[in-house]
């Protein structure tokens, strides 16, 4: 080969590495310029009695919803599509531009609802999911998620609110998914706790085909039930009587008597009940002595309010409207303090929860007094709304008959809905649906975890893999790993294990591993 020929096939090959290495550089932007120009055209995509409003790329970084003061970090680019469903149910649907997992995971709401789920959403989002998020239909006034001054003589808000908006943000979301990204997705999820929790039963009950598996946390699902005989009951026990009503810093008091009297029944003092049902303790201990500084123990009307929160609410023929909370877990900033007692008589969750219900959506009187609602005299103005926000049909068997599964989990000190109503709830689907009931659906309680988290309990944990893994690859959740976490640190695991299993110390390893514990079905259980 002569240096002529073998200089120009230097230059050849030159050449086209130069233009290999231009056409790498420049894909991303091209890339990009084709993701924005198939994302803005969502806008002119047609959905029944809806309108997408708004769709753009958000590259990747940081992420500032707008009127919300919170910023999300780590967000790899996506679509944002915006749009609301008629009358006025504001929805967002994000799809990643890079990765996507082929999943749509849509997500649910907390208190009232009445914004998007931008927290939640972003989480999806990090995971590789497209997402979906819906406001229900309404927006509630800032710095109060449990407004219901929005239903004032709107039923057909409380219906979007209670399943329809949900619904229908889910049939749009997956067509607008396949839309962007040219085909279905491969599955759909559900996760949501609390209302979100609800949201998800509603959905396992009226909508049975939505959804490929459901994660649905401490659910609010017999709603009217929940807000008489948890929400008022719990704040009447504390408020009718100003003498009954706890002070915040008796319920230090309170949390460290139950658990002098049973943290070590499980043989591990931790500071979290293992086991609750097994808890016998009585606050009347706590009782004050003749002479005794009342700020230093509880008066008997205040013995009488922890026992009646405990017991739960009761018709005057003696039938359970909502079962009470149970010992364990009472401390700390997402206890009792915020749901019980608040900072003040009349500021504690409870009550505002009630308050603005039985106000607006209940009686149609922005002026009425909620302590004044008598279950047996007033239960028909409660129960005209139950068809559209209680999801109570415990049999799931169109559910399952479409292959989905759920996850149904409680934080055991959850001090807002009592775990024994997910537990009821679990108890009546095995009913409905017999003893293969968790080949389908499978409930997790942890101990010491308050309402969605928080509390001295291991409230860190990941059900979204563990419903992934069961619906794509037949892999059921034997346990699920949870974490303790202190100052970003984690400082104790333990396997939550499907009801009625609980987690066992072997004796063998550190009782802060995972490792050192198998699921065992308890000896004996005992109901409220």
């Amino acid at each position: 080969m002569n240096t002529h020929r073998a200089t120009r096939i230097r230059m050849q090959r030159w050449r086209a590495a130069a233009g290999a290495l231009s056409i790498l550089l420049l894909y991303p932007a091209v890339a990009l310029a084709q993701s924005e120009a198939q994302c803005s055209r969502l806008t002119s995509f047609r959905l029944n009695g809806t309108t997408v409003e708004s769709a753009e790329v958000v590259e990747a970084g940081t992420f500032n919803p707008p009127g919300s003061s919170s910023t999300f970090r780590r967000l790899p680019p996506f679509c944002r599509a915006t749009g609301v469903i008629s009358p006025a149910i504001a929805f967002e649907i994000w799809m990643p531009l890079g990765e996507w997992t082929g999943r749509f995971e849509v997500v649910g709401n907390g208190g009232m609802a009445g914004t998007i789920s931008y927290s939640a959403m972003a989480n999806a989002l990090r995971r590789g999911n497209a997402a979906g998020s819906t406001n229900t239909g309404h927006t509630t006034q800032p710095g109060n998620g449990f407004d219901a001054s929005w239903s004032l003589n709107r039923p057909e808000l409380v219906e979007d609110f209670g399943h329809r908006a949900l619904h229908l943000t889910t049939v749009n979301g997956k067509q607008i998914v396949r839309q962007f990204y040219g085909k279905s997705a491969d599955h759909s999820y559900y996760v949501g706790c609390s209302k979100g929790g609800g949201q998800g039963l509603m959905e396992a009950q009226r909508y049975p085909s939505d959804f490929d598996g459901i994660v649905a946390g401490d659910p609010a699902y017999n709603w009217t039930r929940l807000y008489e005989g948890a929400h008022l009951y719990y704040a009447r026990s504390t408020l009718k009587d100003p003498e009954s009503y706890l002070q915040p810093a008796k319920i230090k008091m309170l949390a460290d008597a139950v658990n002098r009297a049973c943290d070590a029944k499980d043989g591990i003092a931790d500071g979290v009940l293992e086991e609750p049902l097994s808890c016998h303790f009585d606050p009347a201990v706590l009782a004050c002595k003749e002479g005794q500084d009342p700020g230093t123990c509880f008066t008997p009307k205040q013995v009488k309010a922890v026992k009646d929160i405990w017991a739960g609410s009761r018709d005057e023929e003696g039938r359970q409207i909502f079962p009470g909370l149970v010992p364990g877990g009472e401390a700390g900033a997402g206890g009792w303090q915020s749901w019980v007692t608040g900072s003040a008589p009349f500021r504690a969750t409870h009550w505002r929860a009630a308050d603005s219900f039985f106000r607006y959506m209940v009686m149609g009187d922005p002026n009425y007094n909620a302590l004044t609602f008598d279950y047996d005299r007033d239960k028909q103005a409660l129960e005209r709304l139950a068809p559209a926000l209680d999801a109570v049909e415990a049999n799931l068997r169109p559910f399952e008959r479409h292959g989905s599964k759920l996850i149904l989990y409680h934080g055991w000190s959850d001090p807002d809905i009592s775990p024994l109503n997910t537990i009821h709830y679990y108890n009546a689907m095995q009913q409905a649906t017999g003893p293969k009931t968790s080949d389908f659906a499978r409930l997790f309680l942890v101990p010491g975890m308050q309402h969605c988290g928080g509390g001295p309990g291991t409230d860190s944990f990941d059900a979204v893999s563990a419903i992934e893994r069961w619906v794509e690859e037949g892999i059921a959740p034997n346990q699920i790993v949870a974490s303790h976490i202190t100052r970003g640190v984690v400082d104790r695991t333990r396997p939550l294990c499907p009801y009625p299993q609980t987690a066992t110390y072997t004796g063998k390893g550190p009782n802060t591993d995972a490792g050192s514990f198998v699921c065992r079905a308890p000896a004996n259980r005992q109901a409220n």
